[in-house]
């Protein structure tokens, strides 16, 4: 079995940004999305795309006060944020429908 880890990275950075151009999203609340969708994910996996995208100028953050304890970070999604989900956007769709044509091709049996 392939090890997906390398794989589910990069997809996860392009859907993170899908999940912030829905508006401002907190980290963990990303977390239940992406879980809503099916992606085995947590904190440890998350938090470090944010701040990858958010250090690529990506993502800008408000802090915001929360009512279970410290200030939440909401993140939304910056001009070049939204360039570069229009970028993965095109990139998974050619990639999809690539594997897709080979993964169904019965000559390859």
């Amino acid at each position: 079995m392939v090890n997906d880890t390398q794989l589910m990275k990069g997809i996860l950075e392009g859907c993170m940004l899908k999940v912030m151009a829905g508006g401002q999203v907190y980290g963990y609340r990303a977390v239940e999305i992406l879980r809503g969708y099916g992606f085995d994910v947590n904190e440890a996996t998350v938090y470090p795309i944010l701040l990858r995208l958010q250090n690529r100028g990506m993502l800008k953050v408000e802090k915001r006060p929360s009512p279970f304890g410290p200030d939440r970070k909401y993140y939304s999604l910056t001009n070049e944020g939204e360039a570069g989900l229009a970028d993965f956007t095109r990139s998974w769709s050619k990639l999809h429908s690539t594997v897709s044509k080979i993964m169904e091709d019965d000559q390859n049996d």
